[in-house]
């Protein structure tokens, strides 16, 4: 079996004193004849997106050993969105990003690893551990922890969307304590990610469809023992990767983030994918833009009737066949490039033969009778957002609103507003510096754009913001807008009162203030001081490019 690196740490008379460490460890003459494999998950305690991935961990190690592989287990970091939503910690999410992958290169790279197996739950986890694949370029397999399984609140099923919705309700008066409380007791039975098409379970059907997940792995929800054998073949590829020398940026082609972008407009996914796959394929060497996300969106029929938009959660998806059904669909109309490479050393078509889409279900339907002919991401432009603003439009009706525009500087300042009754409807409602440097962190808005829907305004208010949106959010909601508040983008010139529309039908968004008066204001603007001035947070402010290209710290190579 073949040694990239590791033979620089155990092979020769100098390297005795690395062998000796390595023999601490259990590490016997075998042992280190054999490719080291490094198995890095985000297992920690601080999210139930993470808890099972010690098990499948263990499980990734034993399908390593039995390919003749040493498998070296470690872990990274991984920021829960939930729990860090709505508060200063929710900066740390996007910047956690930067950090796994960071991590993982710099593990991979010290102890000279020969492959990866990654392993990864929360939000950020999946694309920072995708990220580091792509840098490293070493035989790598990629595989999500798994869903959570939906709670029960009053005879239907719910998750942890409706709590934040039940948030709104509550202070609007449509709910009571003991139904808020009785929501959040029930809303998140066990461990797992957010079960509807959110950002990780839309990362774990993107990680499948680029190629660097094993065919269904992304679909058994996280407590099934079903997700240990697929961690134990992921051991057992990625030695077949290393013998054939199949790396993945052979994988990761300019078609193959077509088929990625596909998959997330066809199941109404996340906002955040026009986030991480531009940054992933920085990584691969690639130039993705906002302009391709649009045009792949464009012509890929929203097929999968998945929450938020629609009615089902992930475990739905699982028992009619998982992501692959939804692929062999997009494959059969013709909507993807099925000749692409995967982890499992044949082509995407290769790996859907024999799959089929259950004739007796609703969860996904075919692209002749599309739930919309067009996908679920819309990237917006116009003189608000020269740089451009994503708005998720699956399950959306209503794609156009003009209103005065009613100005916040930051999140905590609005959410109080909304809590207050004082967002009404027909307001265009702006928060602002809170962007990539802004926030900085580019926090999500959750909080507040479900506590609008849940009062019962998501389609007669329109929120606009540089910040960025979990993919639980619903309704008239526009993110990443560019060039963000802190650079003195328009965004920042906007002033209550200002008339303001957006028309996702034709991908507009405007304020409607001529450009002479936009020009005066700008000589006016004065840049706000930065938020923090030590530690990762203002590191980050300094590196961070703009979120049309992906919000990463390296934007110039």
């Amino acid at each position: 079996m073949r040694k990239i690196h590791s033979q620089e740490v155990t092979e020769g008379p100098s390297r005795a004193p690395a062998r000796a460490f390595m023999r601490a460890m259990g590490l016997t003459d075998e042992d280190l004849n054999k490719p080291l494999i490094g198995v890095a998950s985000t297992w920690n305690e601080a999210t139930p997106c993470n808890t099972t991935l010690d098990r499948q961990a263990k499980a990734a190690k034993t399908g390593v050993s039995q390919a003749g592989g040493t498998p070296r287990e470690f872990v990274t970091i991984a920021v829960s969105d939930g729990i860090a939503m709505g508060h200063e910690g929710m900066k740390a999410s996007l910047v956690s990003r930067e950090i796994i992958a960071d991590s993982i290169e710099l593990m991979m790279h010290a102890h000279r690893y020969d492959g990866l197996v990654g392993l990864a739950g929360c939000d950020k986890s999946l694309p920072g551990t995708l990220m580091a694949m792509a840098r490293l370029n070493l035989p790598a397999v990629f595989i999500y922890g798994g869903t959570i399984l939906p709670g029960r609140f009053q005879g239907r099923d719910v998750t942890i969307q409706d709590v934040y919705e039940a948030v709104g309700a509550h202070a609007a008066g449509k709910m009571t304590d003991a139904e808020l409380l009785e929501m959040e007791r029930n809303a998140c039975p066990v461990a797992g990610s957010c079960g509807g098409q959110f950002t990780a379970n839309t990362m774990a059907c993107v990680a499948e469809a680029i190629g660097m997940a094993l065919p269904g792995s992304g679909s058994p929800p996280a407590v099934e023992t079903a997700r240990d054998q697929f961690a134990v073949e992921c051991g057992k590829t990625v030695m077949n990767l290393l013998e054939r020398n199949i790396r993945p940026r052979d994988i990761m082609t300019r078609e193959a983030f077509e088929n990625a972008i596909a998959i997330g407009a066809a199941t109404g996914g996340s906002t955040n994918i026009a986030l991480h796959l531009p940054a992933l394929a920085w990584e691969c060497g690639l130039s993705l833009t906002l302009d391709d996300v649009q045009r792949v969106s464009q012509r890929t029929p929203t097929i999968a009737d998945l929450k938020p938009g629609g009615k089902y959660v992930a475990v739905d998806l699982y028992k009619i066949g998982g992501i692959p059904v939804v692929l062999k669909a997009l494959l059969d109309a013709g909507l993807l490039h099925g000749d692409c490479l995967t982890v499992t050393g044949k082509t995407l078509r290769e790996n859907l033969v024999g799959v089929t889409v259950p004739s007796d279900q609703n969860v996904v339907v075919s692209p002749s009778k599309p739930i919309s002919p067009t996908g679920g991401l819309v990237i917006l432009r116009g003189n608000l957002a020269p740089e451009g603003g994503v708005i998720k439009v699956a399950g959306v009706t209503k794609l156009q609103h003009r209103g005065p525009a009613k100005c916040f500087d930051s999140e905590e300042a609005c959410f109080a507003a909304v809590q207050r009754r004082e967002i009404k409807a027909g307001d265009s409602v702006i928060i602002r510096y809170e962007g990539p440097k802004g926030g900085p962190g580019m926090r999500e808005m959750l909080a507040v754009t479900a506590a609008i829907i849940g009062q019962g305004l998501g389609y007669d208010v329109c929120l606009m913001t540089d910040g960025r949106f979990s993919g639980a959010t619903r309704g008239l909601m526009v993110g990443h807008i560019g060039p963000e508040a802190y650079v003195g983008g328009p965004i920042a010139l906007v002033q209550n009162g200002d008339m303001v529309s957006i028309d996702a039908a034709k991908g507009t968004i405007d304020i409607e203030v001529s450009a002479e008066e936009l020009a005066r204001r700008k000589t006016q603007w004065k840049p706000i001081a930065p938020r923090y001035t030590r530690g990762a947070l203002a590191k980050y402010a300094t590196l961070v490019g703009p979120a049309c290209d992906g919000a990463i710290t390296l934007a110039h190579p």
